[in-house]
């Protein structure tokens, strides 16, 4: 039992909801901590002793392990260890715990970085590279075709049962027709993604700060862009 709440520092984006959705889930108490990215938040001191890469989400959790305090920084991270601490959604065997790490690993090296790249290049770089566009698009398309491939007569991505490997890609894949993505063309994942948008906790993880994200307009902000493009503070 959680008596004190973990700390979510967190802006909603892709990576953030993986966070808020597994707490959610987990019906634990939180406390939320924006970090407003488009303003520079990321950079300020008090988050880099918790988040060094000066990237949200972060957790601190004041019931760590031995009842001492713990921060964690990186979303996947993050997930493992509280699917840990309260046995949920992160098998303890060890077949199945490999499997859930395989496309927990598979969102994180591949399906977020190519598909924010396409967002990146296609949407908001100054200059339309002709190559990159067409090499990131290319990359999002084959690794939808990936995960439509495996979800082929499986409720889930990883096993029987709900993992946070379902919950790391759930995020990412919300963005198929703004990442260039064909309605109908995979729809295996369109059926999962339906099924995983129907549950309660994962509506609930996605409207948690949907309210401050609606007043930070990315497509149109210079100022905005340059601070999330350039890395650096405001």
């Amino acid at each position: 039992m959680q008596n004190k709440p973990i700390e979510l520092y967190y802006w909603p984006t892709p990576n953030g909801y993986k966070i808020s959705i597994l707490l959610e889930e987990l019906g634990v108490p939180y406390e939320l901590k924006l970090i407003n990215i488009a303003t520079g938040e990321q950079f300020e001191p008090d988050f880099l002793k918790i988040a060094p890469n000066n990237r949200m989400p972060a957790i601190v959790d004041p019931e760590g392990p031995e009842g001492e305090p713990i921060s964690v920084f990186e979303s996947g991270a993050i997930m493992q260890y509280l699917g840990r601490k309260f046995g949920k959604f992160y098998p303890t065997d060890e077949r199945a715990r490999v499997e859930v790490e395989e496309w927990l690993m598979w969102q994180m090296g591949g399906f977020g970085p190519m598909l924010g790249q396409n967002h990146h290049f296609r949407i908001y770089a100054p200059e339309k590279i002709e190559y990159a566009m067409q090499r990131y698009l290319n990359e999002t398309h084959r690794l939808y075709g990936v995960l439509d491939r495996r979800l082929e007569g499986r409720t889930y991505v990883a096993g029987d049962a709900y993992s946070i490997a379902d919950m790391a890609i759930l995020g990412w894949s919300r963005g198929w027709e703004a990442q260039g993505m064909q309605a109908g063309e995979f729809k295996n994942v369109e059926a999962w993604r339906e099924r995983l948008l129907a549950r309660p906790a994962v509506q609930r993880g996605l409207e948690v700060g949907a309210e401050e994200r609606e007043k930070v307009t990315l497509a149109t902000d210079k100022d905005a862009q340059s601070v999330l493009f350039n890395q650096r503070a405001r």
